[in-house]
């Protein structure tokens, strides 16, 4: 990257990534690899994944890591990929990232993908898992529950996956489900019993997916009752998002009346949202998440550069949300580290902050406030 590296802090500091998801342990070929490098799925006719700023990433910066040149070609990088095996490759990308800890949400599609402690194999590191809330009441939907009975028994068995996984944290797709357009209250019974009624009279065949806001709102506050880390997804994501319903200040009503940690994730393209949330009330924390590694390298130290505009350093954080490949987690980590040495090089340059400073803030972002927040063991 040239000019852009001028310290070593950003680039050696290990890294807490506090939300991502496991990996494919199957082997795949080039469309299960392409389909899994897209937000946006697999490539329409005629088009490839390789021709967007995250393909042209891959070949640069993971091909070295196959014993390949930089900007190998893609039937090369495939059949060197495909030679090593899925088990080598995950092993050689996960453990190049300097990554200690992975916080794993494990309510995305987890059929065929390493579990959290796999995962921390594999890459020689430590993980947790996060708890998704939908995922607890749709099992709960699923085995059979009366709607006057769902939300304590959502709450409880809440609490129990919660202690049986040992997990650290909660997470939120509201924004794929419903929006962020919710009402702030904390819902009456009456109206959960009404809601998950009409839910459950849908049975299987609504695929038991939680889209109701009234049973949304009970899940937050669920969570906000058990009082650890809630996260939610914010901004971009697959074609389930309406962007207009996932502004993150859409929450403010619901942020004020409780203290627990909202961690906001991804956040682009209302990342600078995010950063006025956090900047302004104690509990709100962000990071830039995937986005860093779809923009590419260079673009990653601008967007990096506004998500921390005003947001204090004790409340950013570091995320991948690397998702079926190891690739994700390469670049995820990469883009990370060159948008923070960025940022570090230009404050020490202007004399603004001193060389402590800047290695203090950089251990605070990458791994600190990640411990602090979510409560990791030391």
């Amino acid at each position: 990257m040239g000019g852009l590296v001028s310290t070593d802090v950003a680039h050696t500091v290990a890294l807490v990534d506090h939300h991502c998801h496991g990996v494919v342990t199957a082997e795949l070929d080039r469309p299960g690899l392409e389909a899994l490098i897209s937000e946006g799925g697999p490539p329409s006719d005629g088009e490839t994944n390789f021709d967007t700023p995250i393909g042209l990433a891959i070949r640069r910066h993971c091909a070295p890591l196959l014993d390949l040149p930089p900007h190998a070609p893609v039937d090369e990088y495939l059949a060197r990929r495909a030679e090593l095996g899925t088990a080598e490759v995950n092993r050689r990308f996960l453990s190049s990232t300097n990554t200690a800890r992975y916080l794993v949400d494990t309510g995305h599609d987890p059929a065929g993908l390493t579990t959290p402690e796999e995962l921390a194999a594999a890459a020689g590191a430590g993980a947790h898992h996060v708890v998704r809330l939908e995922s607890v009441a749709e099992e709960l939907a699923a085995s059979g529950v009366e709607p006057a009975e769902f939300a304590r028994r959502f709450a409880a068995r809440l609490a129990d996956t919660v202690a049986a996984t040992g997990a650290v944290g909660v997470k939120s797709v509201a924004a794929y489900r419903t929006g962020l357009r919710l009402d702030p209250a904390r819902p009456t019974a009456p109206e959960v019993t009404a809601a998950a009624a009409t839910w459950l009279a849908a049975g299987p065949g609504s695929g038991w997916r939680m889209a109701h806001p009234d049973l949304q709102r009970m899940s937050m506050w669920a969570a906000v009752d058990l009082g650890l880390p809630i996260q939610f997804h914010i901004g971009f994501g697959d074609s389930d998002i309406r962007m207009a319903e996932v502004d993150p200040t859409l929450l403010t009503d619901w942020i004020r009346q409780h203290r627990v940690p909202v961690m906001l994730l991804h956040c682009w393209p209302w990342h600078r949202q995010a950063s006025y949330l956090a900047c302004i009330y104690p509990n709100v924390h962000v990071d830039v998440g995937s986005v860093l590694h779809y923009v590419g390298p260079r673009r990653a130290v601008a967007v990096f550069a506004e998500s921390a505009e005003v947001t204090p350093f004790t409340r950013l954080l570091y995320s991948s949300d690397a998702y079926g490949v190891p690739e994700l987690y390469v670049l995820g980590a990469l883009t990370f580290r060159l948008a923070l040495d960025a940022m570090l090089t230009d404050r020490i340059a202007a004399d603004e902050w001193s060389r402590p400073d800047a290695e203090r803030i950089a251990a605070m972002v990458a791994h600190r406030n990640a411990e602090r927040v979510y409560r990791l063991p030391t």
